[in-house]
Parts: structure tokens; C-alpha cells; sequence
């Protein structure tokens, strides 16, 4: 669909430049000196890279136009923040960042939206987990907080499902040197029994990260911060950063 002559924005998709890896970091390099011409080079050798994230988003029925000018906010955000020296392909980081730039655009401008007194008992349940598993140091059922709490066990399941949001196809839950992997790629093309139970491994694999584990990977891979950064904003070294980091992906790789 966007490799032929097709318009979006008013590009020919059909034209587009594709930058080979290696000039990919010596434009790099340059922009972090500061070079605009190089900026806007990179920019517009990377388009095909939003367009084939954009591709995944086609049937949402929003608007391509609209979701194209969104990836490329996401694509100049990880221009910006992107390390050479780090070691990685730009992809890897790129596309993370581009997805999660169009992925918070989807969820800002979605029509839904849960009830003020819904959430209310959602976090007041949240609260009453907390309460009954350390009282009775294990972790209550859904009746029980239900009970505690004094409402129908249906309203405190709708209310906790209401502001769960859902894992997506689209979320990376793997990253080395190569390009990032994502749920949809664990799923395969058919869906049957074994691909759903696929990804039920996925989230309980995100699921039982560490805190410290899922902080870093979120503020990497959705944050667009560097190693350095992290570390700095957690108060660890960069090395432990690095460390941690290559531990979580290694975990969910290891259960997948």
C-alpha cells in the first residue's frame, strides 16, 4: 500500500530516500554537532521508517495524513535523543519511539473514557488489595476486596478492567543490536488457541519484572532517554543501568 505512488502529507512514498546504516550514524554524529542540514537529511531518509509503522495502524479508521505527521513528531523526537555510541541500530530505537508517539496521540484523542466514579473504585479496590495482602500476607481474590469493600464482586471487576490498559501488539518486549521485536511478531499469522496463550506469556513475562527492571526499560524504550540518563535519574551508574536492562530482556526473551 505505501510503496507504490501513493500520497500522504503530499510525499510520493514511492520516491522516498533509504539511508544505509552506516550513513545513518555519520549523520548522526554530525547532528549531535549541531548540523541542520544533516537533521533534515536524516529526517527525510527515515520517512519510510514511519510509514511502515504507520502501516500497522491502518485499520484504527483514523485519519493516515494525521498518524504520519504523529510518527514523524516520534521520528525527530529519536533523532534527538538517539546515542551512536551506544551501539544499536537507529531502527531499534526509532521504532519504539515512533510507535509510542502514535500510540499516546490514539489514546489522547480516543472518545472513551472511564467514568469519574468507576475510577474511584478501581483505585479504592487497589487500595483494599494492598490492605487485606499485608494483614493476611497473601494476596486477597476478588471477592474478598469486593466483601471488604461492601460492593458486588461484578462492579469491582468492571471497575479494575475499566483502567487496565490492554497489552498491545505493537509493544516491544525485545530489543538487541538487531531491529526491535514485538508482540504481534510472537503471535505468528494465525489466530488460533496457541497464538493466545503466546501472548498471555508475553504480559506475565512484563508482569514479573522487577520495578527497578520495568522503570528502566519504560523510560529507554518509551522515554527515549539514554543509558546515562536512566542512570542518572534513578542514581545508579550507567554501568548497572546497562546491566539491568540487558537482565530484563534477557528474562522476557527467556520466557518467550
Amino acid at each position: 500500500m505505501y510503496y507504490g505512488k501513493v500520497e500522504i502529507c503530499g510525499v510520493n512514498t514511492a520516491k522516498l530516500t533509504v539511508l544505509r546504516e552506516k550513513e545513518k550514524m555519520e549523520l548522526l554524529q554530525k547532528v549531535r554537532q549541531g548540523d541542520q542540514a544533516a537533521r533534515e537529511a536524516l529526517i527525510n531518509g527515515n520517512l519510510r521508517l514511519v510509514l511502515s509503522v504507520v502501516q500497522k495502524f491502518v485499520n484504527r479508521g483514523e485519519n493516515l495524513d494525521d498518524l504520519f505527521q504523529v510518527g514523524c513528531i516520534g521520528l525527530i523526537k529519536a533523532i534527538d535523543h538517539f546515542d551512536p555510541d551506544q551501539g544499536v541500530r537507529f531502527s531499534t530505537y526509532g521504532v519504539p519511539m515512533i510507535v509510542g508517539e502514535i500510540r499516546r496521540y490514539l489514546r489522547d484523542n480516543n472518545s472513551i473514557r472511564v467514568s469519574r466514579s468507576m475510577r474511584d473504585v478501581a483505585y479504592k479496590a487497589m487500595q483494599t488489595k494492598e490492605k487485606l495482602t499485608g494483614e493476611n500476607r497473601k494476596e486477597p481474590t476478588v471477592t474478598e476486596i469486593a466483601e471488604e469493600m461492601g460492593l458486588p464482586r461484578q462492579e469491582v471487576v468492571m471497575a479494575l478492567e475499566a483502567i487496565v490498559e490492554p497489552v498491545s501488539l505493537y509493544e516491544p518486549v525485545y530489543s538487541d543490536a538487531g531491529d526491535t521485536i514485538y508482540v504481534m511478531d510472537q503471535l505468528g499469522d494465525r489466530c488460533d488457541d496457541s497464538d493466545w496463550l503466546e501472548e498471555l506469556a508475553i504480559r506475565q513475562a512484563i508482569s514479573e519484572l522487577k520495578p527497578r527492571e520495568k522503570k528502566i526499560l519504560s523510560l529507554r524504550f518509551f522515554g527515549g532517554k539514554t543509558q546515562m540518563e536512566v542512570a542518572g535519574e534513578i542514581g545508579i551508574s550507567q554501568a548497572q543501568v546497562s546491566r539491568l536492562e540487558k537482565g530484563a530482556l534477557d528474562k522476557i526473551k527467556g520466557r518467550l
